[in-house]
């Protein structure tokens, strides 16, 4: 789907220069926004391996361990009859920690692993609430930590690339909060399979 989006905005770049008579300004904002991008890519990859590096030693502390023990009781009466498989409750409690520092390149491969235990455990049929409520969480995530936007901040130049945490923070809380709320209220009009 994106690399769609991405094609008609390229398609349209060039058929607006084209229209417009300026095809050289469009062919020089490419070859500048490619340039930018790698340039980009170059100012944020030490950050981002500064804070891969230190959920490394987050995990390997134990620290990891402990918060995702903290985290089972709160969310074990979201997932139903799921919420009572420890190992289902680790990989979603695991998902929820490194979305919590930020990692959502560490969170993604615990989230799909904690999506295929959920159906292990729900009989893979349907679309069970447990899944669902993996969803939610690992989309709407309250981060404590927005390592990969500071990073992304600090690649454009921002003195103080983590003065938006308490925005993060609220913002976040908030969406997860309305997203819950959401599939609370509209949990009656989808079939129960857990």
């Amino acid at each position: 789907m994106l690399s769609r989006i991405w094609t008609a905005f390229l398609v349209l770049a060039w058929v607006g220069g084209i229209c417009s008579g300026r095809t050289g300004e469009v062919s020089q904002a490419a070859a500048q926004g490619a340039g930018q991008a790698i340039k980009l890519l170059i100012e944020i990859i030490g950050l981002m391996m500064f804070w891969s590096g230190m959920m490394e030693v987050v995990s390997a502390s134990g620290i990891g361990a402990c918060i995702t023990r903290l985290m089972r009781p709160l969310l074990r009466p979201l997932f139903g009859a799921a919420g009572k498989d420890t190992k289902s409750m680790e990989l979603v409690s695991a998902n929820v920690t490194a979305n919590l520092l930020g990692l959502s390149n560490a969170a993604t491969p615990l989230g799909l692993r904690a999506a295929d235990r959920l159906y292990t455990v729900l009989g893979r049929t349907g679309s069970p609430h447990a899944v669902l409520m993996l969803i939610i969480l690992n989309t709407t995530s309250i981060q404590l930590i927005p390592s990969t936007v500071a990073a992304l901040r600090t690649g454009m130049g921002a003195q103080m690339p983590f003065d938006i945490m308490p925005a993060v923070w609220g913002a976040s809380i908030l969406s997860v909060a309305a997203a819950l709320f959401t599939a609370h209220c509209l949990r009656p009009f989808y079939p129960e399979t857990d």
